[in-house]
């Protein structure tokens, strides 16, 4: 189990860190801004990358476990898959806040910005964009603290994770769906 939990989760990891990766240079390079950036790729590629939590639940029950599985034994393996994937992200995430922080803060500050830009866009109340100023005050200060920042990325693709095993668990412990 822990060789197709590692193979599956690392190629999830590889993907959604990649394109995180080719984001954040074509951030850097003023190519991509939050602007013309398009949340429906960045989905798209979350649902790619933790497709492979589908293919290692599959995986497992046709190598290991003589092409039937229980639902319970499918989310075990989904979760740990979504795991690895998600603290390979995460350590993507912090090696460059690391390797990059003053780009890392300026990504956080136009984010904060463009935020509030869009509830003034969206003619919002001077109180509902003073909240979400603070909201965003609030954000910056609690990625200053490595474990808060460690759980905030962590939260990003993990719940996608969540979702995407419980699907495939069940769809899978179906035999004859797709036999081996």
């Amino acid at each position: 189990m822990q060789k197709v939990i590692l193979v599956f989760g690392l190629l999830a990891g590889v993907i959604i860190s990649g394109f995180m990766v080719v984001a954040m240079v074509m951030w850097e390079k003023g190519t991509m801004t939050f602007d013309n950036s398009n949340d429906l790729v960045g989905y798209a590629v979350i649902v790619l990358a933790l497709s492979m939590v589908f293919f290692g639940i599959k995986s497992y029950r046709d190598n290991y476990q003589n092409g039937a599985i229980k639902f319970t034994k499918g989310l075990q393996v989904g979760l740990l898959i979504s795991l690895v994937a998600s603290l390979m992200y995460v350590a993507t995430w912090e090696t460059y806040y690391q390797i990059r922080p003053d780009s890392y803060v300026s990504f956080v500050d136009q984010f904060c910005d463009h935020q509030v830009n869009k509830m003034k866009e969206n003619d919002a109340s001077p109180a509902e964009i003073d909240e979400k100023i603070k909201e965003m005050a609030d954000m910056k200060e609690m990625i200053k603290n490595p474990a808060l920042r460690f759980g905030m990325t962590l939260m990003e693709l993990f719940p996608f994770g969540i979702i995407i095993t419980l699907i495939s668990a069940a769809v899978l412990r179906k035999k004859e769906f797709l036999p081996a």
